[in-house]
């Protein structure tokens, strides 16, 4: 990897993401390609630091935990190996909720869809649905 010196137009190929997308964590100082002129080249730290970016994302770090995340990161050690534990025991709940949310909406979408889908099929086979279809709002949740 220590070879790696990537242009701009070939960071985005790598990663797939788009130039818009560089520009910004550029901005934002997550990544500092070496300039030269108007030209950005990225060498191994800044490859490295983009797989932990993308990692992040993936994982639903917001890009100012991204930042902490990476500056512990480079200072490797006992502490900042704690840190990151401590980081990721965090998120691992936030998403263990938004699973849960996401497991919550997906039942009700699917008996919203099996309950409409049982009013059409009546509907088709000549039957009166009356005020059915309407949504039971006493057993909504605030």
């Amino acid at each position: 990897m220590s070879d790696i010196r990537l242009s701009f137009k070939e960071m985005c190929e790598r990663f797939d993401v788009t130039p818009r997308t560089l520009r910004y964590y550029e901005y934002i100082e997550l990544l500092h390609p070496e300039r030269e002129g108007r030209a950005r080249f990225y060498g191994p730290r800044e490859v490295e630091r983009m797989i932990h970016i993308l990692r992040g994302r993936k994982w639903g770090f917001q890009l100012e935990g991204i930042r902490q995340w990476l500056l512990i990161y480079e200072e490797d050690g006992y502490h900042a190996r704690k840190a990151w534990v401590r980081s990721a025991s965090n998120q691992l709940e936030v998403l263990r909720s938004q699973l849960e949310d996401l497991k919550d909406a997906i039942e009700t979408l699917e008996q919203s869809r099996a309950n409409t889908a049982s009013l059409i099929e009546t509907e088709e086979a000549g039957g009166d649905i009356g005020n059915v279809w309407r949504p039971d709002l006493s057993k909504m949740r605030k």
